[in-house]
C-alpha cells in the first residue's frame, strides 16, 4: 500500500427528507447521499474542498477499505498527504451522485411509492441537479464556503457549474479535462452506447431488477464504445499495436487481436459491478449540460456570474474533450474579466490522463493549490 494514502477510509451516510425538485421537474421526497472525507476540517472550517467524480467514478475517491484493501480510491495518486491535493492541508470530500449505483439514492433504490426499486421511474437528474445536492451536503456538514472544487471530464462540469449556481461558495474551480457542453461527436457516441443497452432483451424498459437480471451485453457494449473514446490513437498503438492473440489468424469473428480481448475484458468487468439506468441517466446529464444555452449561446455571460479564481487543465491527446474545448471556457473566462490559469499537458494517454500520475500534471496542481488560503 503506498506510504502516502490516506489509509482506511469508511463511507458515511446523509439522509434527506427534503424534497429535491429537479430541473427535469421530477422531484426525490427524500434521498441519500454517500460520501467519504479526508483530512480534517479545520476550526474555521475554510479547508474544505469538494472532489466531483465522473462518469463511471463514486464517492470512493481515495484510500481503501479495511475489508476490501483491493478497492483503492479512483484518484488515489491525487489525493493524500503530499499528494497534488494535500490532505494535510485540505479537508477533502467525495460524494456519489443522485442516480448513482453506489450507495447514493438511484434506479436500484427503493421507491417509496411503491416499495420497489425505481427502476424507470426514476426522474433524470443534471449536472445542476448534482450540485444542489452536494451543496445540501456542504450544508449539513457546516462547510459555507469550499476552497475549492475540482473535477475531471463529468467532474469538471460539475466545478464549473459550482462557480455558476453558488459563486459566493467556491474559491477556486479545477476544471480538468472537460468541455462547457458536448459536441455532436460526444452525444453520437453516447447515443450509441445508450442504444446498446435500451436494445439488449433483459433492458426490460429499465425495470430489469424485478426479473432478477441485468442487461450485461448491452452495458459491456457501452463500456467499449466509451472506453475506446477515452483512450489516444498513440496509447492504443504503443500498448497494443496489432498484436494477435493467438500468433495468427483463426479467421473468426471472435479475438483475434489484443485490442479486441482488451476492450471485451473492459466491457465485461464493468458489467459486473455498474448499473445500466445509472449508465443512461449519467451520460444524458453530460447530453444535457450547457451553461450558455440560456445566456443565448454567450458562454461569456453565463460566466459573468462567477465569483471563484480557475484553474483550467487540459490533455494534448484528449480528443474526447480536447484543448480546443478548454480554451472555449478559458476564452469565455477571459472575455468576462475572471481570473484564470490555462495549461496543456503533453500526454499521450488521451483523455484518462487526467486520472494518471503524469509528473508535470501533478505538480502544476501541487503549485496551484499550495497558494490557495485556507
Amino acid at each position: 500500500m503506498a506510504v502516502r494514502s490516506v489509509g482506511v477510509v469508511s463511507p458515511q451516510r446523509m439522509v434527506f427528507d427534503e424534497p429535491l425538485r429537479l430541473k427535469s421537474g421530477g422531484v426525490l421526497p427524500r434521498y441519500e447521499l454517500v460520501y467519504e472525507t479526508y483530512g480534517e476540517l479545520n476550526a474555521a472550517k475554510t479547508n474544505a474542498v469538494l472532489v466531483c467524480h465522473a462518469l463511471s467514478g463514486s464517492h470512493h475517491v481515495a484510500g481503501y477499505y479495511e475489508d476490501d484493501p483491493k478497492n483503492i480510491g479512483w484518484w488515489d495518486n491525487f489525493v493524500g498527504p503530499g499528494k497534488p491535493l494535500d490532505t494535510r492541508k485540505f479537508f477533502v470530500i467525495g460524494v456519489n451522485n443522485l442516480g448513482g449505483c453506489y450507495g447514493s439514492t438511484g434506479p436500484k433504490s427503493i421507491d417509496p411509492e411503491t416499495g420497489e426499486p425505481y427502476g424507470s421511474r426514476f426522474p433524470f437528474v443534471t449536472v445542476e441537479d448534482w450540485v444542489e445536492a452536494q451543496a445540501r451536503l456542504a450544508d449539513r456538514l457546516g462547510i459555507s464556503e469550499f476552497a475549492a472544487v475540482i473535477g475531471g471530464s463529468l467532474g469538471g462540469m460539475q466545478a464549473l457549474s459550482w462557480a455558476l449556481q453558488y459563486p459566493e461558495r467556491v474559491r477556486h474551480v479545477l476544471a480538468i479535462a472537460t468541455t462547457p457542453k458536448l459536441t455532436a461527436q460526444n452525444i453520437a457516441f453516447n447515443e450509441v452506447a445508450r442504444q446498446a443497452i435500451l436494445s439488449d432483451p433483459d433492458f426490460h424498459g429499465g425495470d430489469y431488477y424485478r426479473y432478477g437480471v441485468v442487461p450485461k451485453r448491452g452495458l459491456m457494449l457501452a463500456r467499449m464504445i466509451g472506453h475506446i473514446t477515452y483512450l489516444s490513437d498513440d496509447a492504443m498503438a504503443e500498448k497494443f499495436g496489432r498484436a494477435l492473440k493467438h500468433g495468427a489468424f483463426r479467421y473468426s469473428y471472435d479475438v483475434e487481436f489484443e485490442i479486441e480481448s482488451y476492450l471485451r475484458y473492459q466491457g465485461e468487468k464493468f458489467s459486473r459491478y455498474f448499473d445500466a439506468n445509472t449508465y443512461l441517466l449519467t451520460t444524458r446529464a453530460l447530453d444535457y449540460y450547457d451553461p450558455a444555452a440560456e445566456y443565448g449561446g454567450d458562454l461569456a455571460q453565463a460566466f459573468a456570474r462567477a465569483q471563484a479564481r480557475f484553474f483550467v487543465l487540459s490533455f494534448s491527446t484528449d480528443w474526447r474533450f480536447s484543448p480546443a474545448r478548454s480554451r472555449e471556457i478559458v476564452s469565455a473566462l477571459v472575455h468576462s474579466e475572471k481570473p484564470v490559469s490555462y495549461l496543456e499537458i503533453e500526454s499521450k494517454a488521451g483523455h484518462d490522463s487526467f486520472l494518471l500520475e503524469h509528473p508535470h500534471y501533478h505538480a502544476a496542481v501541487r503549485a496551484y493549490l499550495n497558494q490557495v488560503a485556507v
